[in-house]
């Protein structure tokens, strides 16, 4: 594994559930897939165990928890004070933002420290159409819920296809500096559904920056290491200033100083969420078997891509995305 993974520590993205109420056009087919069985999802006494033999072994730079829709899990609230006594730099939570309203504070509470949230159109009509059928004012007031509680900052996460979203991207970046929100805009990957939208819909983050700055004032804020978005100031005609992120695994891989490490919900660790693969360690992690765990992560994060090419078919909710 390269040293300068070792070093930064792990991104942790651990998935929690594979269970969705969104059926977004370029993550999940309209009849949804076969979802893992009740007995062969982690636990959280096995999470928190998991994790704690991560950090022994690596480090921890960030903690997000995904899904599916992460809210979704019963009681997460429990995990989420159990994972925030470890003490990871960075604790956030990624979700679609249908049920954060009502979670957001006890979220706040057990220790957890920001959101990011998907918001992939503002008009109404448009976002039934990416969702399957799902009312954005819910998501809205759940970005409400997120700020009043602190969990901030709050991002928001949006994926333009063309031809399906493109019309919303200036309304998105004007609605993200009235409310204080960074907005990220994530290239569509072919993976899972977004394999059959790509060929037409692609719209690289070149493509969206020229379009932003005909009408916003951009400068460059650069990428971090280890970051997967390329931030820039943003300014608005009527002075408004904020930050725009651009995430471009399509046009612009970042793989080189990748430290993401992917647990899936039935306890897969992937190292790289564009190709196929990964070993599960459900059954090492059951027995105790800590050196298999270790080498089982080890193996995977050496699988990072030194192209741009994908390979994964699978559902974006069942690999943790």
């Amino acid at each position: 594994m390269n040293a300068t993974r070792i070093s930064a520590g792990l991104s942790l993205r651990l998935s929690v559930t594979d269970r969705c109420q969104l059926r977004c056009r370029y993550c999940m087919p309209p009849e949804g897939f076969a979802r893992c069985a009740r007995e062969e999802l982690l636990g959280d006494d096995e999470l928190l165990a998991l994790v704690s033999d991560l950090r022994a072994a690596f480090g921890l730079a960030k903690i997000r928890i995904t899904g599916g829709e992460p809210l979704m899990r019963p009681r997460l609230e429990n995990l989420v004070e159990r994972l925030a006594a470890l003490n990871p730099p960075d604790f956030a939570l990624t979700t679609n933002g249908l049920r954060l309203a009502e979670s957001a504070a006890a979220l706040r509470r057990a220790g957890l420290r920001r959101v990011n949230i998907s918001l992939d159109a503002l008009d109404p009509a448009v976002f039934e159409r990416v969702t399957g059928g799902r009312d954005v004012r819910a998501v809205l007031r759940g970005i409400d819920a997120a700020w009043a509680a602190g969990l901030t900052p709050v991002k928001l996460n949006t994926v333009v296809a063309r031809g399906l979203n493109e019309d919303q991207i200036e309304n998105l970046v004007v609605f993200a500096l009235e409310r204080g929100c960074e907005l990220r805009f994530i290239e569509l990957m072919p993976i899972g559904p977004g394999a059959a939208l790509h060929a037409g819909g692609f719209v690289s983050s070149a493509e969206l920056r020229a379009r932003i700055a005909a009408r916003f004032d951009l400068i460059p804020l650069g990428r971090e290491a280890g970051a997967s978005a390329e931030r820039y100031c943003v300014t608005d005609p009527d002075g408004r200033v904020g930050t725009l992120g651009f995430i471009s695994p399509c046009s612009a891989p970042f793989c080189a100083d990748c430290n993401r490490l992917r647990v899936t919900a039935d306890g897969r660790f992937l190292g790289c969420l564009a190709w196929e693969g990964g070993l599960s360690v459900r059954e090492p992690l059951r027995r105790g078997d800590f050196p298999a765990i270790i080498q089982a992560a080890r193996d995977v994060l050496r699988c990072k891509r030194d192209n741009a090419d994908f390979t994964r078919h699978a559902n974006m909710a069942s690999v943790g995305g």
